[in-house]
């Protein structure tokens, strides 16, 4: 159900839980304080181990290990390792994962949007 067409009239509260079990499976894939940001900095091309772990500041190894197989398990992320001395894995979006990059871009906009508000708010104080 579209977010503008929630408050029609007629609505009920099983229309509404219906409508938040789609947004819960999605957060439950994308939520946390590094998967949009390692899939942003995917959206930009594929990318090693490495580099993910330069461009996503703050991220630990560990980490990005997690979540980077959390991604693959999910479709979103494909993992490409290369017969090379020393071997060579790369990342990239799937094909299903570039399916987010509208709301990525979406997320990115509503986000410098808000950081605008606040600082201004804060000026404004």
């Amino acid at each position: 159900m579209p977010f503008s067409k929630a408050k029609e009239p007629g609505r009920t509260q099983e229309t509404c839980t219906k409508a938040l079990v789609p947004v819960r499976d999605a957060l439950d894939i994308l939520s946390g304080k590094w998967k949009l940001p390692i899939l942003l900095a995917l959206s930009f091309g594929n990318r090693r181990f490495r580099e993910l772990a330069r461009q996503v500041h703050g991220i630990t190894d560990k980490m990005l290990s997690k979540e980077l197989r959390e991604l693959e398990m999910n479709e979103l992320v494909k993992r490409t390792v290369y017969d090379t001395v020393p071997v060579t894995v790369e990342y990239s979006m799937t094909p299903y994962g570039e399916t987010l990059e509208k709301l990525i871009e979406e997320l990115q906009a509503w986000g410098t949007q808000h950081r605008k508000r606040i600082l201004k708010k804060g000026k404004n104080n």
